[in-house]
Formats: structure tokens, sequence, C-alpha cells
């Protein structure tokens, strides 16, 4: 009995002091570590946006949901023209934003803080899975700024609504993992499996790049708000699901649809059934996608999971770099 009150005593104390640790540790962040862009006000919260590069095109890029990994890219893209990169309300530097994160909400915020910010167009919008939901609300609403666009592994909101029950199971055990990661990021625990090496021995593919890069998207994940905006994100997806339906028709403007091999990769942990349906109900998506304007082409991403901008980065640049030589000629 002792030996079992001992242990218990161990990993209490354990964890105070990894929580202590997180608790210093993002105080400390927020005192010294300066945001890589501007904080600018937009319906009373800040949101961060960083911008590099030149170029009379600019490139927007929105995330997949939960995900900050357009900073994984910005450098490369920023030698091919202005690229722009903001984080949705709730992640990275910017602060949350109560109202309900739906695609129609975070469009609304990111063409406001667009204006603010004095970015003008035209734009190539490039959407990664949940952010493709966004990149083509926002050109059905401003589609005068638009000149083109990249949805990579896209969602399809038709087909979202539709989903199979071993879908739906997987979309609700993502939803509750999201809520109790808050808990283990308040606690400290995100933060002290992150210190350990844990996000590159789980995704292997992260060690190719910059330790600067890294750290900036570990540590919007190292915050409770992050994981927050996750679940009310995946929440909203329904929601987000029927709000897309109207941005179906883009006439004649440039999209590449970028599509990954499989949704998942097949490792321990993952079931095997979910990953077969994922990848039937991912092709057809695709399908749909294809339609979504009369010149939109496919890219396959051979060596690609769902996680695109980070198992296979050189496309999406290729994607991009065909999108302005198309665009190069057009006079704004």
């Amino acid at each position: 009995m002792s030996t079992l009150f001992a242990l218990f005593n161990w990993k209490l104390f354990f964890l105070l002091g990894i929580t202590a640790y997180h608790t210093i540790a993002s105080r400390q962040e927020k005192l010294y570590t300066k945001p890589l862009g501007k904080l600018i006000d937009v319906e009373g919260h800040q949101l961060h946006l960083y911008c590099a590069g030149e170029g009379n095109t600019t490139i927007v890029l929105d995330h997949s949901l939960g995900g900050i990994e357009g900073y994984l890219l910005v450098e490369e893209l920023a030698k091919l023209t202005r690229v722009c990169i903001y984080d949705r309300a709730g992640y990275g530097w910017s602060q949350s934003n109560w109202k309900p994160r739906t695609s129609e909400q975070i469009v609304k915020e990111l063409h406001s803080l667009l204006i603010k910010a004095e970015i003008k167009p035209p734009y190539i919008l490039v959407g990664n899975s949940f952010g493709t939901y966004n990149m083509r609300l926002y050109a059905h609403h401003f589609r005068e700024e638009v000149v083109g666009m990249v949805l990579t592994d896209g969602l399809h909101e038709k087909l979202m609504l539709a989903m199979p029950i071993s879908l739906q199971i997987l979309k609700l055990f993502f939803s509750i993992s999201f809520a109790i990661a808050s808990l283990g990021a308040t606690l400290g625990i995100v933060r002290f499996l992150g210190i350990l090496g844990t996000f590159e021995i789980i995704k292997k593919e992260l060690r190719q790049f910059s330790p600067t890069s890294l750290k900036i998207v570990k540590t919007s994940f190292y915050s409770a708000k992050h994981w927050l905006t996750m679940f009310r994100e995946m929440w909203s997806l329904n929601t987000s699901s029927y709000q897309v339906q109207k941005a179906k028709n883009f006439g004649m403007i440039p999209i590449i649809n970028i599509k990954a091999n499989t949704f998942l990769k097949p490792s321990l942990g993952r079931l095997y059934f979910s990953i077969q349906s994922a990848d039937k109900l991912r092709n057809k998506m695709h399908s749909n996608l294809l339609l979504l304007s009369t010149d939109c082409q496919q890219l396959l991403a051979e060596k690609s999971g769902h996680f695109v901008w980070i198992d296979q980065r050189e496309i999406i640049l290729q994607a991009v770099t065909q999108l302005l030589q198309k665009v190069q000629n057009i006079d704004y």
C-alpha cells in the first residue's frame, strides 16, 4: 500500500513540475517573444498577419483545421512572389474570437484583416483541407479580388454532410481528442511531449524543416486555446459545409486541385477500415472539386498523406508557380 501511495505522490509531483514549467514558459513567451508579423484589430480581437517576399500578385494562405502549417512554406513561397499568412482566431499569435468558428465568420475576419493591413489584390488563395472551404467562400464573396486558387486535399461539402457511420465515428473521436488535449495543454503535458521530440517521432517529415519554423508551429499547439479552437471548428464543420454550398461555380478562374495519395498513412493505432472509407470518400470529393471551374486541373501528391504541406510541399510550390505563370499578364 505504501508503495502505491509513493508512486502516486511521485506522479503527482512530476505533473505539478510539468505544469509549473509550462506556466512559466508560457508567461516568458508572451513577455519576450515578439510576433513574426503584425497584430491587427479585427472585431475587437487581434489577428496575426505575416507577409514576406515581393510581387504584384499576393498569395494568401489558410491552414487546415487546427493547423498552422503554412509557416513551413512561407520561406519558399516568398521566393516566388509576396505571400501573406495569418493565424485564424484562436491559433498562434491571434486572440480567440468567441463568435462561431464557421467558414462565413472566418472569411469575414480575413477580408477585414486584409483591408486593414492594406494588402491589395490580386490574390492567389491557397487553402489546405478545411482551409479550402474558407478560400472557396472568400473567392465566392470577393471574386474580383481572386485570380486563382490552390486547393490542397480539399473537402467537398456534399460528401462531408453524407459521411458513412465509420467516418462519423472517426470525426467524433477527433472532436473528443481535441477537447481532452486542451486539458493536456493546460497542464503542460503537450509542451513536455514537444520538448521530447514526440511531434517529430509521430511525423518524421517534420525533421526537414528549420527549427525556427517548427518552433512557431509547436508553440501554438502548447496552448489550450489552440485545441479549443480545433474543437470549435470541428463542432461547426457541418455548418461550414452548408455555408460553402454556394461557392461552387467559379467560371474560368484557374484552380489547381492537389490530391493526396491517401488520407492517413497506415500506422499503429489507426483503424484500417477508417482509412479505406476515408479514401473512398476522398475520391468522390476530388471528382466534385474538379467541377468548380472550367479551368480546374488536378495534381497528384503521390508520396503524401492528407498533410501535403508537410509530406510533399514541393507540389504546392509547383501549383503556385503554374498559377503565377497563368496570371502574370492580367492587368489590375
